[in-house]
């Protein structure tokens, strides 16, 4: 007899040795996938729809009645300066929006989402209502003017939790499959409530006279925004918490090993920042994109055709409307194509699209007919529609379950006050300093090349769960395909899922090629799940 052959031992791929502090993933099984659950589906949808509709019907109404507002507060003062306190107020609550995201974020990762998004509308609701009430200059003097940059500054911190947290509770929510859908949704009912602020403004110009707009009238839709917010906030509450949220809430609770580790909340905002700040950058890079051109189409629209085409007020205001539904109805059209494509290339689509039409459409807004001014804004809608659809449902994907709340609250808020709220000013500085009616398409053009360089950085998330989350469908059935096809579906990687009863690290076990043991392999099967079996 020869020699036998020396063993070699050899470290199993699908076994990382206990070094490795790393549990090996099991198989995913059918009780491990979240099934949506329809009627909580859409009383998500529709309890998170309302909040974000009221908030841009307030935009809506603030921004269109900008003028009166400063002719109301400061009466005595020069008109310019009226205006100047007007736009200053408005922009007031952008500068608390990143404070609320902080703080609303960082206890919505805490104490729940649906908690945290009943009381941002609450705060919401209250502070416009109590600006419909508010004694004016007449009244109460100085005070007066002091107390609306308080009530503004309350409504800018309560919305800097809003939509960070509306985006990320329908994200939890929606199957993996349709989340580009549902999630745009969230902004559907965002710019029909900015277009049903300007109709309320309208119908108000059209029926009342200019002193009667300023002796009382100019309060009626801070007045309805508060019986708007009753309803939203019974919607609100009758919503339950996010399965994804609450699966993770358990795992904090009970410390599951290397689970409570990797989806360990950070301590503060500023460890969430270092621990997140590639996301962050990426999240910030793409809100500036798509909110430059949704605020100029929105927030500065109106001014450009009155400043510097002459339109009147009131047909300022009214072009507007058709546009912004028309937006409103492209959004679920494009949201359900990004779940189709994917969310890069509609993100791509987008910021191509503004390349190519921002141009044409100023060209044809400046030509001052009716006709091609609303075909102008048709299409910076277009592009409004390829940017803003994929965010809803992008930006939640970019964080973990543990911190997703907060990270939105900084990233999106951040973004918002910075490139946001300032997009009005920044065209306007722009126009006065060049006098060169196309240079608001420059700015969008050079915005939307950030964006897309953010999208270049930023990972496909169509189709996948969220990170730290597991599984979500639609069906029982859809379940059960999953799990049969998991190791064929590019969308699923078992490594990443939170499995709360991961099999625990072994050592590597020695192999023999030349003669192997089948004792050994006996024990190794029993010891492991058969790969087959689908619970």
């Amino acid at each position: 007899m020869g020699t036998p052959p020396t063993p070699v031992r050899e470290t199993r791929p699908d076994r990382p040795t206990r070094a490795s502090g790393r549990r090996r993933p099991r198989r995913l099984r059918v009780d491990d996938v979240t099934v949506v659950d329809p009627a909580m589906m859409k009383r998500a949808i529709g309890g998170t729809v309302v909040g974000n509709t009221m908030e841009w019907y307030d935009v809506g109404v603030y921004g269109y009645l900008a003028v009166t507002m400063g002719r109301v507060f400061l009466p005595e003062a020069d008109p310019s300066l009226q205006i100047l306190f007007s736009l200053g107020v408005f922009a007031s609550t952008y500068v608390a929006r990143p404070l609320g995201g902080v703080v609303f974020g960082r206890l919505g990762d805490r104490v729940g989402r649906q908690k945290v998004l009943a009381t941002t509308l609450i705060l919401m609701a209250g502070a416009t209502f109590l600006i419909g009430v508010l004694p004016d200059f007449a009244a109460i003097g100085a005070l007066a003017p002091i107390a609306l940059v308080v009530l503004k500054l309350l409504q800018g911190f309560s919305t800097g939790g809003e939509y960070a947290g509306a985006t990320t509770f329908v994200s939890e929510y929606a199957p993996d499959r349709r989340r580009g859908f549902f999630a745009s949704i969230l902004d559907l009912g965002s710019y029909l409530g900015f277009a049903l602020g300007a109709a309320v403004v309208s119908v108000l110009q059209l029926l009342t006279t200019e002193q009667q707009m300023l002796d009382w009238a100019w309060r009626l839709p801070f007045l309805l925004a508060g019986v708007l917010g009753v309803v939203a906030i019974y919607f609100r509450l009758k919503i339950e918490e996010s399965p994804a949220f609450q699966a993770t809430q358990d795992a904090q609770e009970n410390k599951v090993g290397e689970i409570a580790d990797a989806q360990g909340r950070p301590r503060n905002t500023l460890a969430l920042v270092r621990q997140h700040w590639r996301p962050i950058v990426i999240a910030i890079g793409l809100v500036a994109a798509s909110n430059t051109v949704g605020y100029a189409l929105t927030s500065y629209m109106p001014t450009y055709l009155t400043d510097s085409l002459g339109y009147d007020p009131l047909h300022g205001t009214l072009l507007t409307i058709p546009v912004l539904v028309l937006l409103a109805l492209l959004l679920p059209v494009a949201g359900r194509l990004s779940d189709r494509i994917g969310r890069r290339p509609v993100m791509w689509l987008g910021a191509a699209s503004v390349l190519l039409l921002a141009l044409p459409a100023f060209l044809l807004i400046g030509v001052g007919s009716i006709v091609t001014t609303l075909a102008g804004l048709s299409l910076l809608a277009v592009s409004v529609a390829l940017w803003v659809s994929s965010q809803a449902s992008s930006l939640p994907a970019l964080f973990p379950t543990a911190s997703r709340y907060g990270a939105m609250g900084v990233s999106y808020n951040v973004a918002i006050a910075v490139f946001g709220g300032t997009t009005p000013l920044i065209i306007q500085a722009l126009l006065q300093a060049t006098g060169n009616e196309l240079v608001p398409a420059f700015f969008l053009m050079a915005t939307s090349l950030v964006g897309a360089v953010a999208v270049w950085f930023m990972k496909e998330s169509s189709q996948r769960p969220l990170p730290g989350s597991m599984p979500s469908v639609a069906t029982e059935a859809e379940a059960h395909e999953l799990v049969e096809t998991q190791d064929a579906n590019p969308n699923i990687d078992l490594g990443d899922l939170p499995f709360l009863d991961a099999e625990p690290a072994e050592p590597a076990q020695p192999v023999d090629r030349a003669e192997p043991d089948e004792s050994a392999a006996t024990t190794a099967s029993a010891a492991s799940p058969s790969r087959g079996t689908v619970r």
